[in-house]
Formats: structure tokens, C-alpha cells, sequence
């Protein structure tokens, strides 16, 4: 697990994670099977670059106000299996990667908070995974409103 030594080493790994999800839902774009599809995915590829610039916004401000909220959980993606990027690959496939992609941030960013001393450094880890919840809520939304009520 990667070592911080202060608040601009978390906000820069931060911003590479946030930069990483863009190109990630940019490419699905770029290779989408259908304009729905290719829509959805810039919609989120634009979302990360949103947070990308809140937490280069809290770098350079080096203000940080986080308030907590409750997230809700749908925990479609615990039940779903893993599956690989495809160029291929179904509005289905793609989700559950995103959902996944998601969920793997939100305890990458919990277990760091639980693994610094630090108590300005945790908050931090745990807005920040606080964000990631909020993602995968929203691609567990797309899921549920356009794979599972076709079902």
C-alpha cells in the first residue's frame, strides 16, 4: 500500500485516480456500441473530470470542508460477477466493470483512512471515499433503471 507522507501526496493520488476513471469512461465511449451508450459514458467520463477539479480546487485553496453524508447502498454490485473490458462488450458488461472500478476505490480510500494516524489525513480518505460511494450509487441507479427493469 502506497505511503503518504501529508495531505498534497493523498489530494495528488487522488487526482490521478479521478484522471485514471476519465480516460477509463472515455475510452468505453469511444468504443461504445450504440449513441446511448457513448452518451452515458462521456456523462460519467465528465463527472470524474468534475471531481478531478474539486479536489485541485481543495489543493490549491488548501481548504477542505467535507460534510457527512449517508450514501445510499444498493449492493447490485456485490451479486454481480467480474468481468473483463471487451470492445464488444454490452451496456450490462460495462456497468458492472464501472460499478466495480467504483466499489474498489470506495475501500481503496476506506482502508487508507483507517491506516494513517492522522486524524486531518482519515476525514480526507473518507470524503474522498465518500465520493466513490456516491459513483457506484450512481451506475447501481443505471443498472437497476435499464438492465434489471428490462428483465
Amino acid at each position: 500500500m502506497k505511503d503518504f507522507e501529508n495531505i498534497n501526496d493523498i489530494l495528488d493520488f487522488a487526482i490521478q485516480n479521478e484522471q485514471s476513471a476519465f480516460e477509463f469512461y472515455s475510452n468505453l465511449s469511444k468504443n461504445a456500441r450504440n449513441e446511448d451508450m457513448k452518451n452515458t459514458f462521456e456523462k460519467f467520463a465528465q463527472e470524474e473530470i468534475g471531481h478531478k477539479a474539486k479536489i485541485l480546487k481543495i489543493k490549491e485553496e488548501g481548504i477542505f470542508n467535507s460534510e457527512v453524508q449517508h450514501v445510499s447502498d444498493l449492493k447490485i454490485a456485490d451479486y454481480l460477477v467480474k468481468v473483463d473490458v471487451t470492445p464488444d462488450m454490452s451496456y450490462q458488461d460495462a456497468l458492472i466493470i464501472a460499478m466495480k472500478r467504483e466499489k474498489s476505490a470506495f475501500k481503496l480510500y476506506t482502508k487508507l483512512a483507517t491506516k494513517t494516524g492522522n486524524s486531518q489525513l482519515a476525514n480526507l480518505f473518507l470524503a474522498l471515499a465518500q465520493e466513490e460511494s456516491k459513483h457506484k450509487l450512481m451506475f447501481e441507479i443505471e443498472y437497476d433503471e435499464f438492465i434489471l427493469r428490462e428483465n
